[in-house]
């Protein structure tokens, strides 16, 4: 019975397991999307959406420095840091959760692996509201329409020469007014 094992320990030891996810969690902030395996990419995700969560966090100086120690002590890459606090945390800031996406590759053929796309949201150009073009907000149909401005009726100074031509739906004949 496995009651309560919910970490997916990787086959790995529990200080190779940190370093492992240490290295992954790095990876994917420098780079914004990184290719490993399925089961990693699950197990990374688990472990980096509360750090990033933490990066948020940022209202007063000391608390700033004290969120960087702390993601310091996860990721242990100060470049990773630092792009981690002044390029995603200000684009994530609107987002409550799920700031990494997973997408299955298939099969790696060498040893029969499931590949996975992990990637960070707000950072492909594919998927973001930004890379769709703009829809016009009017309906198109297959058959013209006549303009508003056709459609309007004829304005003539003298009302004496004019005439309307007036449909009567009941007994389909025009009359002249």
């Amino acid at each position: 019975m496995r009651h309560g094992d919910k970490i997916n320990n990787l086959g790995r030891k529990v200080a190779h397991r940190k370093a492992l996810l240490s290295n992954l969690s790095s990876q994917l902030i420098m780079h914004k999307r990184i290719v490993t395996t399925l089961a990693k990419a699950k197990a990374l995700r688990t472990h980096i959406e509360p750090i990033i969560t933490k990066s948020k966090k940022v209202n007063t100086k000391d608390l700033t420095m004290h969120q960087h120690r702390i993601v310091f002590s996860y990721l242990q890459n100060k470049e990773a840091v630092k792009e981690l606090f002044t390029v995603i945390a200000p684009k994530i800031i609107s987002r409550p959760g799920g700031y990494t996406r997973i997408i299955k590759l298939g099969i790696r053929s060498g040893d029969n692996a499931e590949k996975a796309l992990i990637e960070l949201v707000d950072f492909n150009d594919v998927y973001t509201k930004d890379a769709f073009p703009t829809v016009d907000s009017t309906k198109k149909t297959r058959r013209s329409r006549a303009k508003k401005s056709d459609t309007d009726t004829l304005e003539v100074s003298d009302e004496s020469s004019a005439t309307d031509i007036v449909i009567d739906d009941s007994s389909d004949s025009a009359e002249t007014i």
